[in-house]
C-alpha cells in the first residue's frame, strides 16, 4: 500500500463558508465535493488556499462504487480531472450505491439522490472489490473509500462492518476514510458497536477521518451534517485516536452553517480530543457522551504512530492492490444477483413498490421520507427560483410529486420535471403560475429565450399550448 502524506486538521470547504475558511487559523487542508468543482474554473477561494500550501482533496459522491454496475468511465475521468486540477494527493469516494436498475435488471434506471448501504455479503464484496480496482486503475492518485451512515439494515448479512472493510482493504490495497459520525449513526440505528468495528479495522489503511454532527428523532439518528458534533461522536474519535495517530481529521458541515467562531470551537474540540487520546497510554471502559462502549485493551504505540492490529494474528499480511482482471462468470453472476436486490430496495424507497422480503417496513418508510426530503432540499438549491415562485407551496407539492415520480436523472433534470408536472396538472392561472411557466420554458429548451421574432413566436406558441 502506498504511504500517504499526513494531512493534519481540516474542514469541508463549501462556497457558503469559503471566506471564513480562508481566515481560519490552523487549517492544514480542506475537502471539496468533487462534483461541485469544474476543472477549468476552480473557485478562486480554493486557488488561494492552494497557493498558501493548503491541501485540497476532492470528495466524490456520485460514483456508486458499491453498485452492481461497473464504474462509469466518464465519472472516473471527471474525478481524475478534478484531482489533477487541484493538485490533490488522493481522492475519496463512498462504499455505497446511488442508482439501480438498468440493463442488468431490464428495468428503468433509478437514482437514489443519496448514499445507500451495500449488503455485507460475499457477492457485494466481490463486486465492490472489482469496482474499486477499476477506479484505482483510472485515477492518477490513490483512492480512499468511506464507510457510510445507514437507516436500514440488509437481511442475511454475512459480515460485520469491520470485517467487510478489512477484507476490502486486504483484497484491493485501497485506503479507508473512516467517518466516526457514521459509526455513531450505525450504533443508534442498527445496534452496531463502534468499538468492535474499530477493533476489526486495518488501522494502517486509514487515510483520514471525518467528524460531523446530526440529530436524533423518534429513536433514529439522522446524519445531517447540519448540527454540532455531539460528545458521543467525539468519544468514538478518541477511541480511534487511542489506536492510531489519524493522518488527517476533518470537520464536515454541509448546511445550516454557524458563524466562524462556532466552527473554530468545533475544530478546537476535535484537536483537543485527538491530542488527549494520543497522550493516554491506555483507554478503559466507560461512558462517553452518554453512550457506553466496550473496553479497549491497552496497546503499544510504534514509532510511526501505528498500533498493532489486535486481530492480525493468523491473518495474511495485507498487500498492494491487485491488477484489474477481466470479469469472470462468477463475477457477472454476483453482479446480476446484487443488481436485482438493489433495484428492488431502491424501487421500494423511491417508487412505492412493496418492501423486499426481510426488510423492516417501518424503517424503510423512514428512509423513503428522508430521501424525499433531501431531494426537495437539493432541488431547492440547484433551482432556487422554484421555492421563491411557489413559496410555502413548494415543499408539500414536491414531496407529493416525489411519491410517484422517481428521479431518473440529475437534480437539475428533476427540477425541470417537477415544474413540468405542476404545469401539466392544470394549476389555476395566477402570477405564480405564469412565473413558473416562464421559468420552465426558458430552461427546458437547448438555449435561453431569444430576442428574435421567430424564436419568440415559437415560444409563444408553446406557451399557449401548455396553458391549455
Amino acid at each position: 500500500m502506498q504511504q500517504l502524506r499526513r494531512l493534519g486538521t481540516g474542514i469541508g470547504w463549501r462556497p457558503e463558508i469559503a471566506e471564513a475558511v480562508e481566515r481560519m487559523p490552523g487549517i492544514d487542508w480542506v475537502e471539496a465535493v468533487a462534483e461541485n468543482v469544474c476543472p477549468g474554473h476552480v473557485p478562486e477561494s480554493l486557488l488561494r488556499l492552494r497557493e498558501r500550501g493548503v491541501t485540497v482533496v476532492p470528495h466524490g459522491v456520485s460514483l456508486g462504487l458499491g453498485g452492481a454496475d461497473r464504474p462509469d468511465e466518464s465519472r472516473l475521468t471527471a474525478l481524475a480531472e478534478r484531482a489533477e486540477a487541484l493538485g490533490s494527493p488522493l481522492v475519496t469516494e463512498h462504499i455505497a450505491f446511488v442508482r439501480a436498475g438498468g440493463p442488468l435488471t431490464a428495468s428503468p434506471l433509478l437514482e437514489a439522490g443519496h448514499l445507500l448501504p451495500v449488503p455485507r455479503t460475499r457477492d457485494a464484496l466481490d463486486v465492490l472489490c472489482a469496482n474499486v480496482r477499476a477506479a484505482q486503475a483510472a485515477l492518477p492518485v490513490p483512492l480512499a473509500v468511506e464507510n457510510i451512515a445507514a437507516l436500514i439494515s440488509w437481511p442475511g448479512e454475512e459480515m460485520t462492518e469491520g470485517q467487510f472493510l478489512y477484507d476490502l482493504a486486504d483484497r484491493t490495497g485501497v485506503h479507508l476514510l473512516i467517518d466516526v459520525a457514521n459509526l455513531h449513526t450505525n450504533h443508534v440505528n442498527r445496534g452496531e458497536d463502534p468499538s468492535k468495528a474499530l477493533d476489526e479495522l486495518p488501522v494502517e489503511a486509514i487515510a483520514y477521518v471525518h467528524v460531523a454532527g446530526g440529530f436524533e428523532r423518534d429513536g433514529v439518528w439522522h446524519d445531517s451534517h447540519a448540527h454540532p458534533v455531539p460528545e458521543a461522536v467525539l468519544g468514538i474519535l478518541a477511541d480511534l485516536a487511542s489506536r492510531v495517530a489519524p493522518p488527517g481529521v476533518l470537520l464536515e458541515r454541509d448546511e445550516n452553517f454557524p458563524g466562524p467562531a462556532e466552527l473554530e470551537r468545533e475544530l478546537a474540540a476535535i484537536r483537543r480530543t485527538v491530542t488527549r487520546a494520543r497522550a493516554r497510554a491506555t483507554v478503559g471502559a466507560g461512558t462517553r457522551g452518554g453512550v457506553t462502549y466496550a473496553p479497549t485493551p491497552p496497546k503499544a504505540i510504534t514509532g510511526d504512530g501505528v498500533v498493532p492490529d489486535p486481530g492480525a494474528a493468523g491473518r495474511p499480511e495485507r498487500t498492494a492492490a491487485a491488477p484489474v482482471e477481466p470479469a469472470t462468470g462468477a463475477e457477472d453472476a454476483a453482479r446480476q444477483r446484487l443488481a436485482l436486490a438493489q433495484a428492488a430496495l431502491l424501487s421500494a424507497l423511491v417508487a412505492g413498490t412493496p418492501a423486499p422480503e426481510g426488510f423492516d417496513r417501518v424503517r424503510l418508510g423512514v428512509q423513503a421520507r428522508a430521501l424525499a426530503a433531501k431531494r426537495a432540499d437539493v432541488v431547492a438549491k440547484v433551482a432556487p427560483e422554484l421555492p421563491e415562485i411557489l413559496a410555502e407551496v413548494y415543499r408539500p407539492a414536491f414531496l407529493a410529486y416525489a411519491q410517484g415520480h422517481p428521479m431518473s436523472g440529475g437534480y437539475r433534470r428533476d427540477a425541470l420535471d417537477f415544474a413540468e408536472h405542476l404545469l401539466l396538472a392544470g394549476l389555476p392561472e395566477s402570477a405564480e403560475t405564469r412565473l413558473l411557466r416562464e421559468w420552465w420554458l426558458e430552461r427546458s429548451g437547448p438555449a435561453p429565450l431569444s430576442r428574435r421574432p421567430g424564436a419568440r413566436l415559437v415560444r409563444a406558441t408553446r406557451r399557449v399550448l401548455l396553458g391549455r
